[in-house]
């Protein structure tokens, strides 16, 4: 068990911002530990931003939905946003494969980039806004950053990769099928309490084969960035599907 802790360390260490001063192994054990840890790892921000809620709960909604996104933001050091950009930024470009692949790498921020930033901001910021004024549950507030992260493992172990390099390579090599369901049992709990949660499921199975069909015509594949931009992507389409049953 003790690849098991060094995994979930790594795991914390990768995706989020939360100061944990120990060198992890880097190992295929621990590799693949790191990547059952992902939906925990979206279970903890999940219960920081829900904790937040309670503490918040004297503010006016608006200030709260930003404290909330600001938190969000915060704790995953806006990695996943970065890869959001990117990605904007070579699809915003209409060109040739190998040129949108060089844009990617790019350092320089594009417009394309600052309004995929700006947009994707503002719809979780409302979103959050119109889901604490409709009274949602705490749990769908865990729910949806577990739930993100679990298709970011979904798509590692079950897209194609487009290029045989980089840390989605490296992370290919080690997982297995088990790895993916392995980290969807911290989830199963969570889901037999939550009202609508198979929705959530129905619906994230939606987008990841939506976003895998887009990259695999756009690029040929899947990279790191893009798993990044899935995990954003996700968290806003599960924000606005729980919405809707709660609206409805």
């Amino acid at each position: 068990m003790v690849a098991a802790g060094f995994g979930l360390v790594l795991a914390l260490q990768f995706l989020t911002r939360i100061p944990l001063p120990l060198a992890c192994p880097w190992t295929p054990a621990t590799r693949r530990w790191a990547l059952r840890a992902y939906p925990l790892v979206g279970l903890l921000l999940g219960g920081l931003l829900a904790l937040a809620v309670q503490l918040l709960s004297g503010w006016p909604t608006p200030l709260q939905a930003l404290a909330l996104l600001s938190l969000w933001v915060a704790l995953s050091g806006g990695l996943h946003l970065d890869g959001v950009m990117d990605l904007a930024d070579a699809l915003g470009s209409n060109a040739p494969l190998e040129r949108r692949w060089a844009i990617m790498k790019d350092a320089q921020v594009g417009s394309f980039a600052i309004l995929a930033l700006i947009f994707l901001l503002a719809w979780k910021g409302l979103l959050l806004w119109a889901l604490l004024e409709a009274g949602v549950a705490l749990l769908w507030l865990l729910a949806v950053p577990a739930l993100a992260r679990f298709g970011a493992v979904a798509l590692l172990r079950l897209a194609p990769l487009a290029r045989r390099e980089g840390l989605a390579w490296a992370w290919r090599q080690e997982s297995r099928h088990r790895d993916l369901g392995l980290s969807l049992l911290p989830l199963v709990a969570l889901f037999w309490w939550l009202p609508g949660g198979w929705l959530l499921l129905v619906a994230l199975a939606a987008f990841l084969l939506a976003f895998a069909a887009l990259m695999v015509r756009s690029f040929r594949g899947i990279n790191g960035d893009m798993l990044g931009a899935a995990i954003e992507g996700g968290e806003l389409w599960l924000l606005l599907v729980a919405w809707l049953w709660l609206s409805s």
